[in-house]
């Protein structure tokens, strides 16, 4: 994958991120607010918990920093995958976000990478 490539199939994932955070908001009791800054998205809590999902831009990943850990994330063709076999990027953000807003959270891949 080129520089170019990745830097469009992540600009996809960030914004699909921030719009699920408004989709969240929308249709739960969850209180998420948002910040992007570059090619870094800050999700806070009412909690005051954060999740970070950041672009490593010279390895083509994608990383998401949570309560339960650091998880990385790469391009396999058709979805941005863990490096060690531990689940799609999405499936792994709602998961961590809901656990972290103690409530189920809708975050799904809605578009194609």
């Amino acid at each position: 994958m080129t520089d170019a490539q990745f830097l469009d199939r992540a600009e996809l994932v960030l914004k699909t991120v921030e719009a699920a955070c408004d989709r969240c908001n929308d249709e739960s009791d969850a209180d998420i607010d948002n910040q992007r800054s570059g090619g870094m998205v800050t999700l806070t809590f009412a909690n005051a918990s954060q999740i970070v999902v950041n672009l490593q831009k010279p390895l083509h990943e994608i990383w998401l920093a949570a309560r339960s850990g650091g998880y990385h994330f790469r391009f396999d063709g058709e979805g941005w995958q863990d490096t060690k076999g531990q689940g799609e990027f999405f499936a792994t953000l709602q998961r961590c976000a809901s656990e972290q807003a103690a409530t189920l959270l809708p975050f799904t891949r809605s578009v194609s990478f």
